[in-house]
């Protein structure tokens, strides 16, 4: 939503001074159409050169996401301490025997089954999944340490993966101007090819040329970028959920109370979605 009331401010700030200045609108209007579809098709032609057809999907997801907003809400948060916790607690009460079926196919499991938003994130279920595999065949032989280690790495993996999007789009704000100037280097060409005009036709022609550079920055710094930099934030919020099942995992190994594994898990999440600690205690109680 703010995405959108802030492009509109981009805009209404730069094309409403240039009016309330005298400016007219009408050659921009008219030059515009052809100049965006060079810059842009250049732009989008670029960044297929540039990367993988699973960076090219992303940046189109992520486009989504800017103007959506975060996955993961508070209740999020609570849904994956309240998941963790109770595969954990079959695991110390049941044993690795009846835990076995939930983490070996998840999608058919009635614990996974609760949480239908989860399940979704393929990643998040084998974090989980693969991490409680090991506690269950390693019969509580584990180092917390180690398991932590593994544990940051896949985070690790995984946020640069995310991040890739993010990286083509920097790539594309970064190009955008240098492409304006080569729409712009057209226009004049064009321009030259009418030198014998009178001079009406010549500045017409001339401002026509420029709006290529005009558009270019404009896109460049209005509009790409401030999107790049709005998915970074997206991104690294909706990976703060990672950080909670790797908080709850690691405190349980290290054989933590109930109340330090809650504040373990909390502590990794930002303070908007962040759940009362009486929240998490009394869904546990419950669970």
């Amino acid at each position: 939503m703010f995405s959108i009331v802030g492009l509109v401010i981009v805009m209404g700030a730069v094309f409403g001074v240039f009016v309330a200045s005298g400016g007219n609108l009408e050659p921009i209007i008219e030059a515009a159409p052809h100049e965006l579809a060079a810059i842009g098709g250049a732009a989008i032609g670029a960044m297929f050169v540039g990367n993988g057809l699973d960076v090219i999907k992303g940046v189109g997801a992520g486009l989504g996401k800017v103007f959506a907003g975060p996955t993961y809400k508070k209740q999020d948060y609570l849904d994956t301490i309240f998941l963790v916790s109770k595969l954990l607690k079959i695991l110390r009460v049941d044993g690795p025997v009846a835990l076995e079926s939930h983490v070996e196919s998840p999608e058919g499991s009635a614990i996974f089954g609760e949480y239908p938003k989860l399940l979704k994130d393929h990643a998040l279920i084998h974090m989980i999944t693969d991490t409680i595999r090991l506690m269950v065949i390693s019969s509580g032989s584990l180092n917390p340490y180690a398991v932590e280690e593994v544990l940051d790495n896949g985070i690790k993996a995984h946020h640069h993966a995310a991040l890739k999007p993010v990286e083509a789009l920097a790539a594309t704000a970064g190009a955008c101007p240098a492409l304006g100037i080569v729409a712009c280097v057209l226009g004049v060409v064009k321009t030259m090819g009418s030198i014998d005009q009178p001079p009406a036709v010549l500045g017409a022609l001339i401002g026509s040329a420029l709006v290529g550079t005009f558009m270019g920055v404009l896109l460049a710094y209005g509009v790409i970028e401030p999107m790049g930099g709005r998915l970074k934030q997206i991104i690294d919020e909706d990976g703060e959920i990672y950080i909670v099942v790797k908080q709850l995992i690691v405190a349980t190994l290290h054989g933590h109370p109930q109340p330090l594994v809650i504040e373990a898990a909390r502590s990794g999440i930002n303070h908007h979605n962040q759940p009362d600690f009486g929240e998490v205690f009394d869904g546990l109680r419950g669970k």
